[in-house]
């Protein structure tokens, strides 16, 4: 099993043609954009909430052993 090729894709494309008509498909595009950009954002912003979650972490690690450092920067010294 090898990944997507250009026939399948225009099958794809000739699939959703007859489903949604001319008239309809850049309605269906657009809203796939519209969904497909807030998939995005909903990601960027729990990565985000990851990133600031481990962020006090590191720093008490670090300010317990007294050296005010983080990990990052011990190892780049």
């Amino acid at each position: 099993m090898g990944s997507i090729g250009f026939s399948e894709i225009l099958l794809i494309f000739l699939v959703i043609l007859l489903l949604f008509g001319a008239k309809k498909l850049p309605e269906v595009a657009r809203g796939m954009g519209q969904a497909l950009r807030e998939f995005r954002k909903a990601a960027r912003e729990v990565e985000d909430v990851a990133r600031i979650e481990d962020e006090p972490s590191t720093l008490k690690s670090s300010q317990e052993e007294g050296t005010g450092e983080t990990p990052e920067e011990r190892k780049a010294s």
